[in-house]
């Protein structure tokens, strides 16, 4: 009895039908002197049997046994079972039967068998066995993972615990937390997932997922403040979270998204490797590569790929081209979304294999593109080339292989046609031109008394709103140093820009009531600057209070392209561009009713026909103008750019041409002007006198019908 309980309390157990034998054998012995034997020494005897019926019962296997000797008749019966027998049972000995119920036998507290002790389940080297109401489970020790995604398994299911490195991540934690303040959460979720694996504890993976995602989303959101120490800081989070993450999830593909960020995660678990090749696939992203390249050299039981992409991160990583190798005035600028790429292969700096990305363009251009990804050792972050390569590029993708696992992206190689002399000389000479052409316009219509009239005051606040917007533009339109400075200027040049649209249509009001009505063609001043310069302002002030940050881009002073802030303007100029034209032709209709009249007023016909005239060609150089001008501020025709820039410096000219220089009123008002800065002769003097005094009488018929002429 001593031995069996040292045995059991050392967890060996015993050949129970051989212990049975062996305790008959010393009991027979025991009462071959049964004459002997008083009430005490029975009493002994009788408690050791007992003892060592129960004891011998825990080492029996779920059986039926019987063994007889001379002294003594025994039978045993036992069930096991992770559930508690029910019924009545029956044994019986020499003639005796005992009989009664199951749960009698079991009593309240149900003992159930230890499998654990069984020396035929075996675990592995890096796990143990865990007893289980009715079973058992094996868990991997402290330090390893298991490849099943689960904390337990059982024999069989070919689970292995691979170890975790533990202490690569700490060190990663602890250098983040120092660095960088600002990255607070996503260090505690790692930290937190470290901490669980260490201890063997599973947590549920797409949980853990979405609370990652959330917390990415919190830091880029002032993604315009990431510089690239703190960008790298985020690539490596990522990736070292993508691994945690897929540690934890099931064999599945897993796809989230969220207002910053998408993701696409597979996992793939089995005790053999996975072969063929993979594919994932985030926001117009995908890759695909090997599935050996992603399980590595040693197979841990599961192997796993994802793929994140960031929304709108381009932007604040466009600055860091220093170590790309680029040509005399070429640029760089970021064509697609940045993405993070990783596998469970902790070994992809030198892969034998290549992964291949296929990018979607966020611009589709016909112009080169260039592979790259992010180095974090290049001064703390940056875009480089090495072993990377395009495969192939069109105007809607491109096709990159590198031999490494990182962060990438894809780049258009721009001209920057900015420091083109030859066009920088033209824009200040145009423009210069231009603005020396409308100031005379302006000057003019505000001192020749003779030719003032509702539409020529009209012309001189278009030349106005055009001599400030052009004005700004000359001087401003690429300090982009200033990011408060450049918005300014961007809000300045929107808003006057707009204003002469506005005055234009204007023009095509005046000219329909000219012809339509016949009394009251007088536009009141208040609702002509209600209309020039309050639709402008109310235009301006709720794009800026929609989207303020529209307003500047990394290389002009305009409005943002890629977002289509850019509407703000077009969309406007479309508008009054479409009921310009509708008033011009209810405008040229009326006038061929009236050519075609049996009394015509043919001079005020003429009159208007030529206004209409003047007019439409104004409308079109100007609208001509912004057809280029969108492709201006896009990138990279150079062609575009000299087109913009002359017909800009046509704009001030043809005003002053149209409405001053062809105007014989304005003429003689010039040598009228020019002969007293010159001090002519009196018998000049006298001879301009005289013709101004019948100039002067034309004048006033003129002024008759509230017009001027051309």
């Amino acid at each position: 009895m001593n031995s069996s309980c040292e045995a059991l309390k050392q967890n060996k157990i015993q050949n129970g039908e051989k212990l049975l034998e062996e305790f008959l054998s010393a009991l027979d012995g025991l009462l071959q002197n049964n004459d002997q034997l008083d009430n005490k020494k029975a009493s002994a005897v009788f408690s050791i049997v007992e003892s060592m019926l129960k004891l011998i019962g825990l080492m029996l296997p779920s059986s039926q046994t019987k063994r007889s000797t001379t002294r003594s008749d025994v039978e045993l019966l036992v069930k096991r079972n992770s559930t508690p027998p029910g019924g009545r049972f029956m044994v019986s000995s020499n003639g005796t039967w005992f009989t009664s119920h199951w749960d009698t036998a079991t009593g309240k507290e149900y003992m159930d068998t230890n499998e654990c002790v069984n020396t035929s389940i075996n675990c592995g080297g890096n796990a143990e066995c865990v007893n289980s109401q009715g079973g058992y489970a094996c868990k991997c020790k402290s330090g390893y993972v298991s490849s099943s995604g689960k904390e337990t398994f059982t024999v069989g299911q070919g689970v292995q615990c691979v170890e975790f490195n533990y202490e690569i991540f700490k060190k990663k934690i602890t250098a983040f937390e120092a660095a960088n303040p600002e990255l607070a959460e996503l260090v505690f979720l790692m930290n937190s997932s470290c901490e669980a694996l260490k201890q063997n504890k599973i947590q549920n993976g797409e949980k853990l997922l979405e609370e990652f995602l959330s917390a990415l989303d919190g830091l880029l959101q002032n993604n315009d403040q990431l510089d690239n120490k703190k960008a790298s800081a985020v690539f490596s989070i990522v990736e070292s979270m993508l691994k945690l993450i897929g540690l934890m999830l099931p064999s599945s593909q897993t796809k989230r998204s969220t207002t910053r960020s998408d993701v696409e995660l597979l996992v793939k678990r089995n005790s053999t490797p996975p072969g063929g090749r993979f594919m994932v696939s985030s926001n117009g992203t995908w890759f695909t590569s090997h599935w050996d390249t992603a399980t590595g050299k040693e197979y841990m039981g599961f192997s796993t790929v994802a793929l994140l992409s960031y929304t709108g991160l381009e932007e604040s990583l466009s600055r860091y081209f220093n170590h790309l190798e680029k040509q005399e005035k070429q640029t760089f600028k970021i064509n697609s979304e940045i993405v993070t790429a990783t596998v469970s292969n902790e070994d992809t700096a030198n892969l034998e294999k290549p992964v291949n990305f296929t990018f979607s363009h966020l611009k589709k251009e016909n112009v080169n593109h260039i592979c790259v990804f992010w180095d974090h050792d290049l001064d703390g972050g940056a875009w480089s080339t090495r072993n990377c390569s395009t495969v192939r590029s069109t105007a809607d993708e491109t096709i990159c292989s590198c031999s490494h696992l990182s962060s990438f992206a894809v780049l258009m190689a721009l001209y920057d046609i900015g420091d083109v002399y030859e066009l920088r000389l033209i824009s200040w000479v145009g423009l210069s031109l231009s603005l020396v052409c409308l100031l005379i316009c302006i000057i003019t219509f505000y001192a020749v008394r003779s030719i003032q009239s509702t539409r020529n005051t009209i012309h001189m606040h278009l030349c106005i709103s055009l001599f400030i917007a052009y004005f700004v533009f000359l001087v401003g339109i690429t300090r982009t140093e200033n990011k408060v400075g450049c918005s300014v200027v961007a809000g300045v040049l929107h808003y006057f820009f707009l204003a002469s649209f506005c005055w234009m249509c204007l023009e095509g009001v005046q000219l329909f009531r000219m012809v339509v009505l016949v009394f009251n063609t007088t536009l009141r001043h208040v609702y002509m600057f209600a209309a020039g310069y309050g639709v402008p302002a109310l235009i301006v002030a709720i794009s800026a209070s929609v989207n303020a940050s529209g307003y500047g881009t990394p290389n002009y002073c305009w409005l943002n392209i890629d977002d289509g802030f850019i509407w703000s303007f077009y969309g406007p100029v479309c508008i009054i561009i479409v009921v310009n034209v509708f008033f011009f032709l209810i405008t040229i209709w009326k006038l061929a009713e009236k050519f075609s009249s049996l009394n015509p007023d043919l001079d005020n016909l003429r009159k208007i026909k030529a206004f209409t005239v003047t007019a439409i060609a104004q409308l079109c150089v100007l609208g001509i103008m912004w057809v280029f001008g969108c492709f201006q501020f896009d990138s990279t025709s150079l062609a575009m750019s000299y087109i913009f820039t002359i017909l800009g410096s046509l704009q001030g000219v043809l005003m002053f041409i149209m409405h001053c220089w062809l105007s014989k009123q304005v003429r003689d008002e010039y040598a009228k002007f020019l002969s007293c800065i010159c001090a002519p002769q009196k018998r000049k003097y006298s001879e301009f006198s005289s013709n101004q005094t019948s100039k002067s009488q034309a004048s006033k018929s003129v002024q008759h019908t509230g017009e001027s002429q051309i």
